[in-house]
């Protein structure tokens, strides 16, 4: 931007004030705008050249300046724009109160086409202050039926397909009347707007919602306005001054949606869809209230209850990290988080395995595995390492499992990417052999089996489809599973009585196998039941992760797919328990799941997925779903008794499973 053009646009626009024609001023104009306004970043040189183009511009008869006002309502609005110079700083202030009048005047005049109508209103709020004008960014192109939305409380993105319907009749209820002790003081131009703002403008329905854009113009649109509220304006004075007149009717009743709620898909709460249009409003607050918001998943309209009691909209339910405390979505404090000590093994990668060594009349202890083929071992009580990392593994360990054997041991097993098999005992940190096995693809999965016949076994899978039975002492392969060979990606052993399990898999096909390690033959069934094919069918439910549920006198198993259910199964029956966990595209992905049972008995399942930061813990019994927002990337989860272990990209954590403050 030059001196010189911005000399010359004022030559011109002095020219075109003083004939009342003349459109050379434009195509200037849009050239320096260019400069002014690049990608959304505001030029330092724009606070010295607009208030003189203001003045200039504020000349010109009100319907020939409709486009200026709406390219510095862009230029005011935009999200990288510097701090105004103190030296300019009265002067732009005045130019802005400037505009607000001469925009305002081209607002009321005759002949704006009604979607340009909108970004001028829009601009108009702008240069009055208030932070709803920053809705001219989200609306830019009328072409677009969709609406995107920041969610205020985790800065979330929430996609609404099909937005711009044109209601016939309001769907939901007009927002509350403002605050009458909100007046915006001094002179201010929003006087005749107020006055052109007739009920029937929309037709039948829309009467309460122009009655609110009537008494947010008659207050001068004041900046504790709230933005539901201001977007009644907007509408409203489409609908008043659009043109032709059917157009402004049908674009405002579209526009009118804006003044509804969504509902975010990551955070779940429910805000108005007017603070989800503009940058971290400070006036933002979660609603209270059961009301119609928009989802993010087909563009329709559903019903959002709150909760009976208690402070629903401030989602009780949701927690998230802060420093070693987990907060509520209101900043009460939660429970706090345990660091293991020296808790990344690996020089990279964090931890990628977890298992939990529960020893006889010991504490219990966790272990741990890197990047670098080593195990730590941590005290659960205070997260201190025990042993010096244990090496020996020659590749990265992608698999843990513990072993109870019936004398009374308990050993750790590992399994390596390059199919490398480990066995640790935990007490003297030392192997109980060598590492052995070379399968390709390696390790995926592991689980502990006990067979009536007494003997406690390893069973490992790999992604080509090998599932074995292994003796932990001598190493050796005792059986195969997994007779049909599809490639396992998660594995979990689910007891059936006392001394026999069965062992349950998810493929990469998304298909899910039982097998009884008690019979030779794999083809055999023995005690295992599959389960209800057309329940996996009727659910669309493709398993890709599997975990143990701890139910006293019922064999339970979990499972879980990338859109974020999970599922709940009689392994006596086959069939599903309950309805299940829904789909949630914030934990959406490739999951990982745990269960344990509370000191009350409950039973807790923790659902996340791998690499991402968020976790759901949920109780079936109730439907209780709490979520819980950590700094880390999680690669794996475990629990030890009522606590939470987590592997992350940076170590291992450990955190309550159930409030401090619940006693």
């Amino acid at each position: 931007m030059k001196a010189e053009e911005v000399k010359a646009l004022l030559e011109q626009l002095a020219s075109a004030a003083a004939t009342e024609d003349g459109d050379a001023w434009r195509q200037t104009w849009t050239c320096l705008a260019a400069g002014l306004l690049d990608d959304g970043t505001v030029s330092d040189g724009a606070y010295a050249a607009l208030p003189h183009l203001v003045e200039a511009a504020a000349a010109l008869p009100p319907g020939q300046s409709v486009d200026f006002w709406v390219d510095l309502g862009c230029i005011v609005t935009a999200e990288d724009r510097p701090p105004v110079p103190a030296d300019l700083e009265a002067g732009f202030s005045a130019a802005l109160r400037a505009a607000e009048g001469a925009a305002t005047r081209s607002l009321l005049s005759a002949g704006v086409p009604a979607q340009v109508c909108a970004h001028l209103v829009l601009s108009c709020v702008a240069f009055a202050g208030h932070h709803t004008g920053e809705a001219l960014w989200r609306l830019h192109d009328p072409r677009e039926s969709g609406l995107q939305l920041v969610c205020p409380g985790c800065e979330s993105d929430t996609e609404i397909p099909d937005f711009f319907v044109d209601p016939v009749r309001p769907s939901f209820e007009a927002p509350e009347l403002p605050d009458p002790a909100h007046v915006r003081e001094g002179e201010q131009p929003w006087g005749e707007v107020a006055a052109a703002l007739q009920d029937e403008a929309l037709g039948e329905g829309w009467e309460p919602f122009l009655r609110v854009a009537r008494e947010v113009a008659a207050a001068g649109v004041p900046r504790e306005t709230p933005g539901q509220a201001v977007l009644c304006l907007v509408a409203g004075m489409v609908a008043v001054n659009g043109s032709p007149q059917w157009a402004g009717r049908e674009w405002a009743r579209k526009l009118m949606l804006l003044t509804g709620h969504f509902r975010c898909w990551d955070c779940e709460r429910t805000w108005t869809i007017a603070d989800g249009l503009a940058e971290n409003p400070d006036s933002a607050r979660p609603q209270h209230r059961p009301t119609k918001a928009w989802t993010n998943s087909d563009g329709s309209a559903a019903v959002v209850e709150s909760a009976a009691a208690g402070r629903s909209g401030e989602a009780a339910t949701r927690f998230r990290q802060d420093g070693n405390a987990v907060l509520a979505a209101d900043g009460t404090p939660w429970g706090r988080i345990s660091t293991f000590f020296d808790s990344a093994p690996g020089s990279s990668g964090g931890v990628n395995a977890l298992a939990v060594v529960s020893r006889p009349g010991r504490s219990t202890l966790v272990a741990g595995a890197g990047d670098r083929g080593e195990v730590c071992l941590w005290d659960v009580a205070d997260g201190r390492l025990i042993h010096d990392p244990l090496p020996g593994h020659p590749d990265r360990i992608r698999s843990m499992t513990a072993l109870s054997l019936p004398d009374g041991r308990v050993l750790l097993a590992s399994g390596g990417d390059t199919g490398t098999i480990a066995v640790w005992n935990p007490v003297t940190g030392q192997p109980v052999r060598e590492p052995a096995g070379d399968w390709p693809g390696g390790v995926t999965g592991m689980c502990t089996a006990t067979i009536p016949d007494g003997r406690t076994l390893l069973v490992t899978a790999t992604p080509r489809g090998a599932v074995r039975l292994w003796d932990p002492d001598t190493g050796e392969c005792v059986g195969r599973l997994n007779p049909y060979g599809s490639p396992i990606q998660s594995i979990a052993a689910v007891s059936i009585s006392a001394g026999h399990t069965l062992i349950a898999a998810s493929d990469t096909a998304g298909r899910l196998h039982v097998w009884d390690p008690a019979v030779d033959d794999p083809w055999e069934p023995g005690a295992a039941v599959q389960l209800s094919a057309r329940a996996l069918a009727d659910a669309d439910h493709r398993v890709a992760a599997v975990a143990t549920v701890p139910t006293p006198g019922r064999a339970v198993l979990a499972t879980g797919d990338d859109q974020g259910v999970v599922m709940l199964w009689d392994l006596a029956t086959g069939a599903p328990i309950g309805d299940g966990l829904p789909a949630s595209t914030g934990t959406a992905g490739l999951p990982v799941i745990t269960a344990t049972t509370a000191h009350d008995g409950r039973t807790v399942l923790v659902t996340s997925t791998r690499h991402g930061h968020r976790l759901r813990v949920w109780e079936p019994e109730t439907g209780a779903v709490e979520h819980i927002a950590l700094d880390a990337a999680l690669t794996c989860v475990a629990t030890a008794g009522p606590d939470l272990i987590v592997g992350h990209d940076r170590g291992v954590l450990s955190l309550p499973l159930r409030s401090s403050a619940a006693g």
